[in-house]
């Protein structure tokens, strides 16, 4: 159930605009609780000629830290050049971190570059993007709900 559910969302997300992808990948990380419980802690920023960041998570209220984003709405694999023109948008803002998410996947090389850099950058492919939103409750809803039944000591004590 859990993995149509997953294939669901990676076909919604292709079928909506890449701005709405984007704001989208914001949401999840600041509900996975990066920006601390602000709800103003995650901007999505991406348009032509953003350079190379589709948002950005202030961690901390003054800005001190940031985390900057990349959103890849695609269906091919992402490959090691487009990790490496990441890594030099985050360079270009003086950021020693951030996460680029896919729908699709990434290829061994592209992996291994990332592992590889002093840059941290965290690699979220589609299938770990749905779960994690299945996880983190982002664009679901839930279809019923089920109570566990106990005996209850307390009730049966004499007194």
């Amino acid at each position: 159930m859990r993995a149509q559910l997953a294939e669901e969302f990676v076909s919604r997300i292709l079928a909506s605009s890449p701005t709405f992808f984007e704001q989208l990948v914001v949401e999840l990380l600041v509900k996975m609780g990066y920006g601390g419980s602000r709800r103003d802690a995650g901007e999505r920023i991406g348009q032509t000629g953003d350079g190379g960041i589709d948002g950005i998570i202030k961690e901390d209220r003054l800005g001190l830290d940031t985390l900057f984003i990349q959103a890849k709405r695609w269906q091919g694999s992402v490959g090691r050049p487009e990790i490496q023109k990441f890594v030099g948008a985050l360079q270009g803002q003086r950021a020693r971190k951030g996460v680029f998410i896919t729908t699709s996947c990434f290829t061994a090389d592209a992996a291994d570059y990332a592992s590889r850099i002093d840059t941290k950058v965290v690699l979220i492919d589609g299938k770990q993007l749905a779960d994690l939103m299945i996880d983190f409750d982002v664009g679901v809803a839930a279809a019923g709900s089920y109570a566990i039944k106990r005996v209850d000591s307390d009730y049966f004590e004499e007194g």
